[in-house]
């Protein structure tokens, strides 16, 4: 199982990890040893997510994401097998731990008085400014 939040975790039947060869430089073992991860989550059908949640992480997952609605990440940073294993996962985790949380509604607000004053004055000043920079014109 992997634990997301205290009250959230995915069963290990939901993840598919396959092992591949990472790319880079990796010296006389490069070719042999196939040390990244690719792990796959189907998060349009996860019985786990809620709909709203599940919208939240696709839009979050970007590219990660195909249009079938699965999420493939892929781990390459370190040169084990199991760190890659345990990179992607949190990867995958931390991605969910920010689509569970919902987004601010936004408050439309309106200037004040005061700083609709402040900024024509700006204005006038600066347009007063740039009138003094002018050639007089009666010569």
């Amino acid at each position: 199982m992997l634990s997301i939040t205290p009250g959230l975790w995915l069963p290990e039947s939901e993840l598919t990890e396959r092992f591949i060869r990472a790319p880079g430089p990796g010296g006389q073992n490069v070719n042999k040893v196939a040390s990244a991860v690719q792990l796959r989550f189907d998060a349009a059908h996860s019985p786990t997510l809620s709909d709203e949640v599940r919208r939240r992480l696709l839009r979050l997952a970007g590219r990660r994401a195909d249009r079938d609605g699965v999420i493939t990440i892929e781990a390459h940073r370190f040169r084990t097998r199991e760190r890659n294993r345990e990179d992607a996962r949190e990867r995958l985790a931390g991605l969910l731990r920010q689509a569970l949380q919902r987004p601010k509604a936004r408050i439309a607000t309106r200037p004040t008085r005061a700083s609709r004053e402040r900024r024509l004055a700006s204005k006038r000043q600066q347009a007063q400014r740039k009138q003094q920079r002018r050639r007089p014109d009666g010569e």
